[in-house]
């Protein structure tokens, strides 16, 4: 296993909650839209075994050309040891990056791929959209539906409808409507359904979107393969 080292570049305050850690990008690391990576503090693998509390599955929120890797996270008051460490972390602190991988690419299949996602997961999609930005060639639209209490939305410079770019944001703060929107987009049985949030999250929407007749294969998880037959079993 390579661990990538590297240092806290710039950090974006994003919302009251949520910060954008901006990493410099370490010689020979790569990655594509719809990247995870395991994102460590220093000290992480000092002992005989790695100190998992110091180790976080992330999403990447930024694209290769942009010359930097994103880490987009929600801290709040109350929070892990974890997020504690990274919210007193500074710029030029070292941290540490490994076993990075997508899950879920941009599927290019002439259809309609709709984005579902709570609140943070955003930064999963943010790369899909501006890769469909760069290159919109066999995806007929995509629409972005993002539930939130907070309103403080992220990225609204990207998530906005844009007719000319057949590409659709929108949001909502409560469950009700929220899932009252899904079975609207849900009415295409022929579209791909991203899906970013919690287990709890996931799973709810599964259950809905197999309820209106959505197929196992149409919705794309960002979970390891091994993992998902636990929340897509095929029929």
């Amino acid at each position: 296993m390579q661990i990538y080292w590297t240092k806290i570049n710039k950090i974006i305050d994003e919302t009251p909650e949520v910060k954008t850690y901006i990493l410099d990008c370490p010689e020979g690391f790569t990655w594509e839209e719809g990247s995870h990576t395991h994102f460590a503090m220093e000290g992480f693998n000092a002992g005989d075994k790695p100190n998992r509390s110091l180790v976080r599955h992330m999403s990447i929120s930024t694209l290769p050309h942009e010359l930097t890797i994103g880490i987009t996270t929600r801290i709040k008051d109350q929070c892990s040891e974890f997020k504690s460490i990274l919210r007193n972390l500074d710029i030029g602190s070292d941290v540490a990056l490994f076993k990075t991988h997508s899950n879920v690419p941009l599927k290019r299949e002439n259809k309609t791929v709709y984005l579902l996602s709570a609140g943070v997961g955003l930064a999963t999609f943010r790369p899909l959209v501006l890769d469909y930005f760069d290159r919109a060639a066999n995806v007929k639209h995509i629409h972005s539906l993002n539930i939130d209490s907070s309103t403080d939305y992220l990225f609204t410079d990207i998530f906005k409808t844009t007719p000319d770019k057949n590409f659709t944001a929108q949001y909502v703060d409560n469950r009700k409507e929220y899932y009252q929107e899904v079975q609207k987009l849900a009415a295409d049985k022929d579209g791909l359904f991203y899906v970013v949030g919690s287990d709890e999250f996931l799973l709810q929407n599964i259950e809905f979107l197999r309820a209106q007749g959505i197929k196992p294969e149409q919705i794309k998880l960002d979970k390891h393969p091994k993992m998902l037959a636990e929340f897509l079993p095929v029929d």
